[in-house]
């Protein structure tokens, strides 16, 4: 599934690490979700919008694979 998070991510100047924490995950989870390997459940995708202030859809794009 094609997503922004990379650019998200940059744009509030975090690691994938700092990412990671902030939404209990490892950093290899965020990894994969940013190369569009793993697809993330749905608490975890609405962590990450409410964690970006966004809607998931701003996040990922279910129509689309890379």
């Amino acid at each position: 599934m094609k997503n922004h998070l990379p650019q998200l991510r940059q744009q509030h100047q975090l690691s994938q690490a700092a990412l990671a924490e902030s939404v209990g995950v490892s950093r290899q989870t965020i990894i994969s979700i940013e190369k569009g390997r793993f697809d993330p459940s749905l608490p975890l995708a609405f962590r990450l919008a409410e964690l970006f202030d966004c809607t998931i859809e701003d996040i990922f794009n279910p129509g689309s694979e890379e």
